[in-house]
């Protein structure tokens, strides 16, 4: 890692200053308990350690290549992977039930309302649900149920799906994956893995890129597309990035984790004139609301709140001494930062029954409620600010511009203004086409995914993408990959001069956008099945066929298995920095690099050297464009 590059520098000095604060305060960070876990197990990390009965737990070895029960490296690894999928199936697809939940809620005089009536309306003509005439609450409601009955329907495959290119739902029948009711797919993946059934391991990766798509093609895609019905399709808008959005002089609130239906209310709460009067009469200036994580990315798009950091940065707000409250919800949530609240004046609230943490205050979310709630939030973040320690106090000063929200409809309403220089068409990719046709853009790479411990937070995620950029190849990024992006500078439409080549750069000009497009949270990766979808069927491909590929350098967490597996089968292949934790059986990973290509048309690739993996995507784009003769 080049440390004298001013972006890690500045990053760096910062992040030492905040472990001194730590120390000082006598408080535990995830880099002491990194440490305290090392040597981490490599029979885990293999994934050939299998505690799924009471017999064992039994672990492969040249020595003893079976379990108790005969099952060897390939069972054991296959069964322990669909198990990580399943895992993050179920979160990122309760996400979006709750957020069903939500619109069902939705009334003129309630706590939430129907923000974008269009896109409502759209998607009940997509299901035949009846519109004329009718009260757009009702269709709500209608629209609402509907999508609840997708997680468990005895019959039939997730709506959704119909989004895809016919070439895909071909590909999805004929290799038996196309995903049923979301709950019936992470059912069948544990009853699949439970002692003393499936010991195939391409049995297990067939049900495993069947429950992705379970949670891409439907948990998340209904998530993101209720929440944009809720709280507004995202369009550009402008915000910052790091550690120094936080103000001394301010109250300051952070929303961290992944629900919005909580921020939201939040988010409102503290606009309110009454709210503001309050906190200037125990002696701040105003109330000053940042995110965390892929809450920050919901906010952020929606409403330009400032982003404070991604998954790794979550202690590191704390140790400021500046946070006020920290209103969680669910998903990438710290355990730690009930102890760690003790060394400091933050109030740690948890919201949600999913995420009850130790040391925390915990305030149920009820929809119907919520905006009072909401209130009652920030009042406590106020009376709470006459609370700090001046002892314990760091202003960090990194933060960086940054312009976001775009999802598919924004990057098409970037388009239209750039329709006359390639195509005489609107609401349309063409635009986007051209210009990879051309060679002025060379393809686009999806960058996503976590931080993780096991490399240096956001350097794989920032080198690569400025690789990338030079390229001239766009990126698109969602949940703490965008934020990556949006610390370095990379979403500020001025990066284009300091990093894109000569093509990318001119695109940069014409459509006013900045060379990372930030397009949401991790559930929001559904926007990316569609546009990379979209582009497909105005070219008149399948999406494999598409110089785009997909690239977690730091992934972490079941949601990004999960992901892995939805991207993969939408036929995206998907370059990953970390190695999945199958490495302990050949079989396993010969299936998840190359058996997939033959099964769904793509697959991963592998490497930790991300300059190596940099190359290799850029290597694999251009092998795309040869094979459609541009």
């Amino acid at each position: 890692m080049d440390l004298t590059n001013p972006i890690y520098e500045r990053l760096e000095a910062e992040l030492e200053k905040l472990r001194e604060m730590a120390k000082a305060a006598g408080a535990e960070t995830w880099e002491d308990r990194k440490k305290a876990q090392t040597p981490q197990c490599r029979f885990g990390e293999g994934g050939i350690c299998c505690r799924i009965c009471s017999m064992g737990p039994c672990r492969i070895t040249p020595k003893s290549p079976r379990g108790i029960c005969g099952a060897d490296a390939g069972a054991i690894a296959g069964r322990n992977y669909l198990r990580f999928t399943a895992g993050g199936c179920a979160a990122h697809s309760d996400h979006g039930r709750e957020i069903c939940h939500t619109l069902m809620s939705a009334s003129p005089e309630g706590s939430y309302h129907v923000t974008d009536a269009d896109k409502l309306l759209r998607l009940a003509k997509e299901w035949d649900i009846e519109t004329e005439g009718r009260d757009i609450y009702d269709v709500a409601h209608d629209v609402g149920f509907t999508a609840l009955s997708e997680y468990g329907k005895p019959f039939g495959t997730q709506r959704f799906v119909s989004r895809a290119t016919e070439e895909r739902q071909k590909v999805w029948e004929r290799e038996g994956i196309t995903p049923r009711a979301v709950d019936r797919e992470i059912t069948t993946a544990m009853h699949m893995t439970h002692m003393g059934n499936t010991a195939d391991a391409e049995a297990l990766v067939r049900q495993s890129l069947r429950t992705g798509l379970a949670d891409g093609w439907g948990g998340s895609m209904t998530g993101t597309e209720f929440s944009d019905i809720l709280f507004g399709t995202p369009l550009p808008n402008d915000t910052e990035a790091d550690l120094g959005v936080l103000e001394k002089d301010m109250v300051n609130i952070i929303v961290h984790g992944h629900d919005p239906a909580m921020s939201e209310m939040v988010v409102t709460a503290a606009e309110d004139r009454d709210m503001i009067e309050y906190a200037r009469s125990k002696g701040a200036k105003g109330i000053n609301v940042a995110g965390l994580c892929c809450t920050a990315n919901e906010v952020a798009m929606r409403h330009g709140v400032r982003m404070g950091g991604n998954f790794l940065q979550q202690e590191k707000a704390m140790l400021t001494g500046l946070v006020e409250m920290m209103a969680v919800d669910v998903q990438c949530i710290f355990p730690a930062l009930g102890p760690l609240s003790e060394c400091f004046h933050t109030k740690v609230v948890t919201t949600s029954p999913i995420a009850r943490i130790p040391g925390t205050i915990f305030v149920q979310f009820n929809a119907e409620t919520a905006r009072q709630q909401g209130r009652d939030l920030v009042k406590m973040a106020i009376d709470n600010f006459e609370n700090r320690d001046p002892a314990k106090i760091f202003v960090p000063q990194n933060k960086q511009k940054a312009t976001v929200g775009y999802s598919c409809e924004g990057i098409k309403s970037r388009l239209d203004t750039v329709t006359n220089s390639f195509v005489d068409e609107l609401d349309t990719y063409k635009p986007l086409i051209e210009c990879i046709k051309s060679g002025v853009v060379r393809g686009a790479v999806a960058i996503v995914g976590c931080n993780n411990p096991k490399v240096r937070p956001d350097y794989a995620h920032i080198e690569i993408m400025k690789e990338l950029l030079r390229n001239d190849i766009v990126i698109v990024a969602t949940g703490c990959a965008a934020q990556a992006a949006a610390k370095a500078g990379l979403m500020d439409k001025a990066a284009k001069d300091l990093y894109c080549g000569e093509g990318l750069k001119r695109v940069c000009e014409l459509a006013e956008i900045p060379p990372v497009l930030h397009m949401g949270s991790c559930v929001d990766i559904s926007r990316m099945m569609l546009l990379a979808t979209g582009i497909a069927k105005d070219w008149g491909i399948d999406v494999p066929q598409v110089p785009v590929v997909g690239c977690a350098p730091e992934w972490m967490s079941e949601k990004a298995v999960s992901i892995a597996n939805y991207v993969v089968a939408t036929g995206i292949d998907t370059y990953l920095g970390v190695e999945p934790q199958v490495s302990g059986s050949a079989e396993m990973m010969e299936l998840i690099t190359e058996g997939t290509r033959k099964m769904v048309g793509a697959g991963y690739i592998i490497n930790t050297d991300c300059d190596q993996l940099v190359q290799a995507m850029i290597d694999g784009i251009e092998a795309k464009r040869t094979a459609l003769g541009i």
